[in-house]
């Protein structure tokens, strides 16, 4: 089994809980088991981390990670901060992202790889391993 650190924007009352949910669901179908900061460290809003904290976690897992998926339907500051890095450890990033979306070129120079979905399950048939 691969290991997967999931980079999605946050948003604090957790309105993306399905989509992370079910991105997860979908990669494990493959053999991908994904980590997350928000499901797995912050338990959904119920945890809380100062921000340098936070990064240091994230790093730490980006770190122990066999690569990156970057969610980004939606632009974060934080998942090109996520990227970068996981660009400057040698990590093979892959994008995700709903059909339709505005994905930078910074982002695109820098991943392995990027899927465009309609429906989630489109993602374990469409990514490369």
């Amino acid at each position: 089994m691969k290991n997967a650190f999931l980079s999605i924007k946050f948003h604090e009352d957790c309105n993306n809980r399905k989509l992370i949910e079910d991105i997860c669901k979908e990669l494990e179908k493959v053999g991908i088991r994904v980590r997350t900061i928000i499901r797995d460290y912050e338990k959904w809003g119920k945890v809380k981390f100062e921000p340098d904290k936070l990064m240091k976690i994230t790093f730490e897992e980006i770190d122990k990670a066999d690569m990156l998926l970057v969610e980004f339907s939606e632009k974060g500051v934080g998942l090109g901060i996520e990227a970068g890095y996981a660009y400057s450890k040698n990590k093979p990033i892959i994008v995700l992202a709903k059909e339709g979306s505005d994905i930078s070129t910074t982002i695109k120079g820098i991943s392995n790889e990027v899927i465009i979905y309609k429906n989630i399950n489109e993602i374990s048939k469409k990514i490369n391993l």
